[in-house]
C-alpha cells in the first residue's frame, strides 16, 4: 500500500480556501484510490523550520512516500525588502542575498532531517502566485532566489522535484493570490500521484545529472 505523507504549508493544507470543494489531500486520495492512503501533516502558515521541528515527529511508521511543499511563508517573511529603499542595485541585491542565505540554512537543515527517515521524497518549488502586475514581476523575480535553494537542495541530494511554477500556470489554479484552488490542487495532486506511481505525466519528464 502506498502511504503518502504531505508536509509543509497551505499549498497542501488548503481546505479552508476551497471548501466545500475538495482539498489537496482529498484529491490525492482520490487519485491514489484504494488501498492508497494520504496523511496530511502540512499546516497553513508553517515555515521551513516547522517542518523539521514540528511535523517530522508525526510521520507515521508505515509511510512510504513524503512530499514537501514549504518556503512560501519564509519568503513572505522577507517581503518587506521589496518596499525598502536602497542606495544602489548592489545594496538591494545584498539584502536579497541575505534573505536567501537565511532560507538556505533552514531548508538544508530540514531536508537533511527528512533524509534521515530514508523514505522516497519529493519537494515542491514555490509557485509564481497570482498577483496582479507589476507586483507579480517583482514577486516572481524575488522567489527565484528561494526556488534556487529548493532546486539545489533537491538535485544535490537526489530527491524528486515537483515544479509548481509549471503546474499552477493559470489564474483559475488559485483561490486567492497565494493559495491553490480546487482546480490547482487537483493538478498538484495529479503530479504527486504520478510521482508515487513512477508513471509519466502529460508533461515531459526531465532528468538532472550531477
Amino acid at each position: 500500500m502506498k502511504h503518502v505523507v504531505l508536509l509543509g504549508d497551505s499549498i497542501f493544507d488548503n481546505r479552508v480556501y476551497v471548501s466545500p470543494g475538495p482539498d489537496v489531500r482529498q484529491q490525492l486520495q482520490a487519485r491514489l484510490g484504494v488501498p492508497g492512503k494520504v496523511t496530511l501533516l502540512a499546516v497553513d502558515g508553517h515555515v521551513t523550520t516547522d517542518v523539521r521541528m514540528r511535523q517530522l515527529q508525526h510521520v507515521p511508521a508505515d509511510a512510504t512516500h513524503l512530499v514537501i511543499s514549504v518556503g512560501g511563508n519564509d519568503a513572505l517573511g522577507h517581503a518587506s525588502i521589496l518596499g525598502e529603499r536602497a542606495g544602489s542595485v548592489a545594496e538591494a541585491v545584498e539584502r536579497l542575498a541575505q534573505a536567501q542565505s537565511t532560507f538556505a540554512a533552514a531548508y538544508s537543515a530540514m531536508i537533511d532531517a527528512v533524509r534521515q527517515l530514508g523514505l522516497p521524497t519529493a519537494v515542491c518549488t514555490i509557485y509564481d502566485a497570482n498577483y496582479p502586475q507589476p507586483q507579480r514581476r517583482l514577486v516572481v523575480t524575488a522567489l527565484a532566489l528561494f526556488n534556487d535553494v529548493i532546486t539545489r537542495a533537491a538535485f544535490s541530494r537526489g530527491l524528486s522535484l515537483i515544479d509548481l511554477r509549471l503546474i499552477c500556470d493559470e489564474p483559475s489554479d488559485y483561490a486567492n493570490p497565494i493559495e491553490p484552488s480546487s482546480r490547482g490542487g487537483d493538478k498538484i495532486a495529479a503530479a504527486m500521484a504520478a510521482m508515487v506511481r513512477g508513471s509519466v505525466t502529460e508533461r515531459p519528464a526531465s532528468f538532472v545529472w550531477v
